[in-house]
């Protein structure tokens, strides 16, 4: 059994900074893939920020130079560092991670329950 859990959301005003943190336990071998997603309303869900296990990143084009995905893998943590927030990133966050539960078998994903992000003055 692998669980996802989301922390750091809430209120930030226009101009701040957030950090989400996206915590992995169970039955973990290896994580290959940590992301962030979000989900604004009446939007679809969209790819905020990847990292994989061999040091690549990738972000959507509305964060890139603003957010940062950091993870710890001794922790099985990701966190997502956001700068600069604007109305347009007030959103539920997800975080996702593609899984292996044993040496050499298949990745699953698993997802976090989302948190709230609003951004308001």
């Amino acid at each position: 059994q692998v669980q996802v859990v989301e922390s750091g959301g809430g209120l930030v005003q226009p101009g701040g900074s957030l950090r989400l943190s996206c915590a992995a336990s169970g039955s973990i071998f290896s994580i290959p893939v940590m992301e962030w997603y979000r989900q604004a309303p009446g939007k679809q869900r969209e790819l905020v920020a990847k990292s994989t296990s061999t040091g690549s990143t990738n972000y959507g084009d509305s964060v890139q130079g603003r957010f940062t995905i950091v993870r710890d893998n001794a922790k099985k943590t990701t966190y997502l560092e956001m700068n600069d927030l604007s109305l347009e990133d007030t959103a539920v966050y997800y975080c996702n991670i593609e899984a292996q539960t044993r040496a050499w078998g298949p990745r699953s994903a698993y997802w976090g329950q989302g948190i709230q992000v609003t951004v308001s003055s």
